[in-house]
């Protein structure tokens, strides 16, 4: 029986698993490309061979801790994102167990490689005084003001992600009656989120400006390409930037894509809206996703304690009755 060298198996695994089998977005193959440039390049510095001659066994489970260890110390990954490459290393893996049975035991062993452990963040969002000055800070009399306070209010209106956002067309938005945004989003589910009058005025006026095709960027870059998440990161930094001379709390405050899909959660929630319509209107998996909101929102926690009454017998501490009971309670 022939064995395929490691070369071969991650490229049938890029192309046969990831492209044609699981029909990956482009973002996690890119994701995963960058997890095995990483890995590629830190094994063959430790045995000394290019990437090409790299075998299976070479990427043992030593090697692949020791790489985990290694993007976190000297390239300060966070845990999140060491979690992020060794999710993409046990898929490979798990490929190779089935298709290349001699290496099952050195691929359960990377497979039962634990994830590390991590605190995690408050949700960050803006409020709606945070948000109003974010659209207003391009300046709408040039072509590139509009172009971008079209795509803030987009973004701060349908809580889109950066993936979805650059990858709107013209065509992609109807502003006839039953006005709406349609997008593909995680596992190549498509949805449409309606669009307020306002939005709809305001696109209007930048199509007007556009002038394109159906299946052109709905927001290109100067050349016309399609603009790049950096780019879209480079736009909320430069006008949160903006906006903060005006709205003193957004100083210090990091704002990206993701914070204004956020807001817009937080937004409706403070709205009344139902956790599962904010779920289907963001596109969640797992109505669970949706309940982070609901722990970060102070103002929901305040409005259940403004609704408790206050107990009318005054409390009073426990005090045991037994020997045995009172040194248990003063450990």
């Amino acid at each position: 029986m022939t064995t395929l060298t490691l070369s071969a198996l991650i490229q049938k695994y890029f192309t046969d698993r990831l492209y044609n089998q699981l029909e990956a977005s482009p973002h996690t193959i890119s994701s995963y490309r960058d997890s095995f440039r990483l890995l590629l390049r830190f094994a063959g510095e430790k045995t000394m061979k290019t990437p090409t001659k790299l075998t299976v066994n070479d990427l043992d489970v030593e090697m692949i801790v020791s790489f985990l260890d290694d993007i976190e110390r000297h390239r300060k990954n966070s845990a999140r994102s060491r979690n992020t490459r060794l999710a993409a290393i046990r898929s490979f893996f798990r490929y190779v167990a089935i298709h290349e049975p001699a290496y099952m035991y050195q691929c359960q062993k990377i497979l039962n490689l634990p994830g590390k452990r991590y605190v995690k963040r408050n949700v960050e969002f803006l409020n709606s005084t945070e948000m109003q000055a974010l659209l207003n800070a391009p300046d709408c009399s040039k072509w590139i003001g509009c172009r971008d306070h079209t795509l803030l209010t987009i973004a701060l209106q349908t809580g889109l992600r950066a993936s979805e956002l650059i990858n709107l067309r013209c065509c992609d938005v109807v502003l006839d009656t039953g006005a709406h945004v349609r997008c593909e989003g995680k596992g190549r589910k498509h949805r449409a989120t309606p669009l307020r009058r306002e939005t709809v005025t305001v696109i209007k006026n930048w199509l007007k400006r556009r002038g394109s095709s159906d299946l052109e960027p709905l927001f290109p870059t100067i050349r016309g390409d399609k603009m790049s998440r950096d780019a879209l990161e480079h736009l909320v930094k430069r006008h949160v930037k903006t906006a903060s001379k005006s709205c003193p709390s957004l100083i210090g405050k990091r704002v990206s894509p993701h914070v204004l899909r956020h807001s817009t959660a937080m937004d409706l929630l403070h709205h009344g809206i139902d956790q599962t319509v904010i779920a289907l209107w963001l596109g969640h998996e797992s109505i669970e996703t949706t309940q982070i909101y609901i722990h970060a929102d102070m103002k929901l926690k305040e409005k259940a304690l403004a609704r408790m009454s206050k107990p009318e017998l005054s409390p009073a501490r426990y005090k045991p009755d037994d020997e045995l009971l009172r040194f248990l309670e003063n450990l």
